[in-house]
């Protein structure tokens, strides 16, 4: 505990189901805790600093560059950086297909750029992705725009393929994330740093609730569908991040764990025949946009 006590670990999406257990895991580091509102911060703080958790708050914008400079900022202030467990996203229920690329995919891409200027040796990059990353098949042309999403016409490339389905954008952005993790292991690991995903399956957070909500049937049909015989919860996946942090799993790097009890094989075996999305002509990608806060 001594030696982690000074290491310091950054949870963005730390109020929602995930983010919290996560918060809750790690709790022998130093933590910085980040969610969209300072409200909904603060309360988190007082909730972690009354169960003995060394935490501080920052309120930012997880699309917004300039903010996730200031939360690395933070964060090297406070002592040695170890991680960052990046769980901040939307789903499908959001419905907005800009909002949804922009959050789960470009946002992801802004955390890895701004961390990677503070990683060193044994720090690690932890990357919520989904099982339902790995339905989206590979593409030339869409795939070029998930790994640069901070490109100008990145979102426009992708867009036509998720046919106006917010559920489907939300699986894009999640292979997107995969790919980034793919992409930039090499970056990380010419320092003695690693990045890793995790592909959540169906975990019972209130993200879920939601989309429980919206297709109750379908939901119910993918609890009887998994092996383990349960949804999962948002601890499931913070004792893997937990795990994926320490130095027991040092050579764990550029690879994704799937934490779905099973349910991705069962999906797949039902949909084996499903006919993949057409192949259409690929567009450059602009020059990046210029950052704006």
């Amino acid at each position: 505990m001594a030696l982690t006590r000074n290491q310091v670990v950054v949870i963005t999406g730390a109020a929602g189901g995930i983010g919290r257990s996560c918060a809750y895991a790690m709790r022998d580091y130093k933590l910085v805790v980040t969610d969209y509102s300072q409200e909904i911060v603060d309360k988190l703080v007082m909730e972690l600093r009354g169960e003995g958790i060394d935490a501080l708050g920052y309120a930012a914008d997880i699309t917004d560059r300039e903010a996730i400079e200031g939360l690395k900022n933070l964060a090297l202030r406070q002592g040695n950086f170890k991680a960052v467990i990046h769980t901040a996203g939307v789903s499908g229920a959001t419905k907005n297909l800009e909002r949804i690329f922009n959050i789960n995919l470009k946002a992801t891409d802004i955390v890895i750029d701004t961390f990677h200027d503070i990683s060193r040796k044994d720090s690690v990059i932890v990357l919520i992705a989904s099982m339902m990353g790995h339905a989206i098949p590979p593409n030339p042309v869409y795939d070029a725009a998930l790994r640069k999403p901070s490109k100008k016409d990145a979102f426009s490339i992708v867009e036509p393929f998720v046919e106006n389905n917010s559920d489907i954008m939300y699986n894009f952005t999640k292979r997107g994330v995969l790919l980034l993790c793919e992409d930039n292991v090499m970056r990380f690991g010419n320092m003695g740093a690693r990045i890793v995903t995790i592909s959540p399956g169906v975990v019972f957070s209130p993200m879920v609730k939601q989309a429980w909500s919206d297709h109750p049937e379908t939901m119910e049909a993918q609890r009887r569908m998994t092996p383990a015989g349960r949804y999962g919860v948002p601890e499931d996946i913070a004792d893997v991040a937990k795990f994926l942090i320490c130095d027991c799993a040092e050579f764990i790097t550029g690879t994704d764990i799937m934490v779905d009890g099973g349910l991705f094989s069962q999906i797949m075996k039902a949909n084996d025949k499903k006919e993949l999305p057409a192949k259409k002509e690929a567009k450059p990608i602009a020059e990046d946009t210029k950052k704006t806060k």
